[in-house]
């Protein structure tokens, strides 16, 4: 993957992206809780697709933005789709890109016409963004082939510091529609929590394989613990995040922040 150069002639949506580039990819120390957040869920959610597929299968990534994971598993050796409903960010991602096959289809993935073409679909930090995440992974599940896997990350709904409501407690969801599909944490509109994740899948006639729970209050800088990390080294942040996954279930769902599972596709 190609590391890029800001040019003052880009488009805002372009000048956005390499923002975000900036902490996710290139080292900038800013934002260093997002940094090591970003890395754990890319790291986590590459490891999910690699224990399932090998190289050569047909991978679909929704919502893929800036094309980080695309790009990644494009080099992997898999045969990629980028998909983002922001058309203009294709020429963007391929400034970035250095080898490997990737198929750009940008809109609403849901007009596209997939139908269980895919071995593995991907959606990161996208499910929390739409007012019905039942319907949207049923969807989903359907351009899945049978046996095929989806690999879904999202913030934790029961971190003790969310305040966002649970979607089972909804009565109406078609209300927040006006509001869905808004990019960054101010679009989030339900934090699943995993019984949550359990309902809906099964509705969506998938099963979970596996479930990680990962990134703690340091890890990510809450609780004002983002400048600590200016001064820990990374192997002291990682022994710590190491530390925190070790403890019981009941304390992992409350002390961390993102989920990553795993899905089958039931034949």
């Amino acid at each position: 993957m190609k590391t890029i150069t800001l040019q003052h002639h880009w488009s805002e949506s372009w000048k956005q992206s390499y923002s975000y580039d900036l902490i996710e990819m290139y080292g900038e120390t800013s934002y260093r809780g997002y940094s090591y957040a970003y890395a754990h869920r890319y790291k986590h959610t590459l490891e999910l697709i690699q224990k399932v597929t090998r190289p050569g299968a047909k991978i679909l990534d929704v919502a893929a933005a800036q094309g980080n994971f695309s790009l990644a598993l494009a080099e992997l050796g898999y045969e990629v789709t980028w998909n983002d409903l922001r058309e203009e960010l294709v020429d963007y991602v391929r400034l970035k890109w250095e080898y490997g096959t990737i198929h750009y289809k940008p809109g609403n993935v849901f007009t596209l016409g997939f139908n269980a073409e895919f071995d593995v679909i991907l959606i990161t930090e996208v499910i929390e963004h739409v007012a019905h995440p039942d319907l949207f992974l049923k969807k989903i599940a359907q351009m899945v082939k049978p046996g095929g896997h989806i690999v879904m990350s999202t913030p934790n709904g029961e971190y003790f510091q969310n305040r966002l409501p649970k979607f089972s407690d909804c009565p109406d969801p078609s209300q927040f529609e006006a509001i869905q599909f808004q990019p960054n944490s101010d679009g989030h509109i339900f934090l699943l929590h995993l019984d949550e994740i359990e309902n809906i899948v099964h509705e969506a006639g998938l099963s979970i394989q596996e479930t990680r729970i990962f990134t703690n209050p340091l890890t990510n800088g809450h609780l004002k613990l983002g400048k600590l990390l200016n001064f820990l080294a990374p192997s002291w942040v990682d022994a710590c995040e190491s530390f925190t996954q070790a403890l019981p279930l009941v304390l992992r769902k409350k002390i961390h922040t993102g989920v990553a599972v795993l899905l089958t596709r039931l034949a």
